[in-house]
């Protein structure tokens, strides 16, 4: 599965700013529009990856995994 993702991206003044849609609080900004781009890809992995290990903390033991498409 490889999701994908909106980024919200435009230029102000000598600033690089993005958002991505779908996960809150996923936002950078940069210099260039490329690294801006690989930053919003990077914060998001590490958002996501963080998501999973806090809801697996939440839940401890004697849980069950399900895929939901949406």
């Amino acid at each position: 599965m490889n999701p994908v993702y909106t980024a919200v991206v435009k230029q102000e003044g000598d600033w690089w700013l993005g958002w991505i849609e779908e996960v809150a609080g996923v936002n950078c900004q940069e210099k260039t529009r490329e690294e801006l781009l690989n930053s919003l890809r990077v914060t998001l992995r590490e958002a996501l990856q963080f998501n999973r290990d806090d809801a697996i903390a939440a839940a401890g033991s004697n849980y069950a995994e399900e895929t939901i498409a949406v």
